[in-house]
């Protein structure tokens, strides 16, 4: 297990926007197979490969990845990784107080955009309307939202403490399992 840590660790300082990226759709992936067959208890003759496959795309290259499929005034590095960079440079130090300041920032700032351009992407990927994706984002928001902010604050305070730098995205998206799980399921409700 230390050998696969180190592993990850150089992998990470080589290549940090491609191991976020391949992280990030891999568990968006999970996070939708357990969606499909455990919330919705699809089975596996049920389950809907594309959709699982439209997840991992979205995490790849929206949650952790480059928005390469999109315009290039959209291209951007990996969004939440580089969101934990910004956060270190606005607030400095690592005590309590520090990560605090950054949980309240991360879920008073980020999480709400960040909330509404996944639910915006899902929407677009999945075929909708820009009206039909606009009735929906106002339907599933608050609901996502006020979830997100039972799950995340003690995390992310605990992220920002204890966690380097190079690991929170990993981190994060280790507990986003369930979180990809529930944002599947919401996203994916007709």
């Amino acid at each position: 297990m230390a050998a696969l840590w180190r592993g990850c660790g150089r992998v990470l300082a080589r290549r940090p926007g491609a191991a976020q990226a391949l992280t990030a759709g891999a568990l968006m992936g999970a996070g939708d197979v357990i969606a499909q067959q455990l919330v919705e208890q699809r089975g596996l003759r049920g389950h809907h490969c594309p959709r699982t496959l439209k997840m991992m795309a979205i995490g790849f290259c929206f949650v952790g990845g480059q928005m390469l499929l999109l315009t290039p005034w959209l291209l951007q590095g990996p969004v939440v990784g580089n969101w934990y960079r910004i956060l270190d440079r606005l607030i400095l130090g690592n005590t309590k107080v520090v990560a605090v300041k950054k949980m309240v920032l991360d879920q008073g700032a980020f999480a709400p955009c960040f909330l509404g351009c996944f639910l915006g992407v899902t929407g677009a990927v999945n075929g909708l309307s820009v009206q039909d994706n606009w009735s929906k984002i106002r339907q599933d928001y608050m609901d996502a939202l006020m979830t997100n902010y039972c799950i995340w604050p003690p995390v992310q305070i605990a992220n920002f403490y204890f966690v380097p730098l190079q690991h929170r995205l990993a981190v994060v998206q280790c507990v986003a399992i369930v979180w990809n799980c529930y944002l599947s399921w919401k996203a994916n409700r007709m």
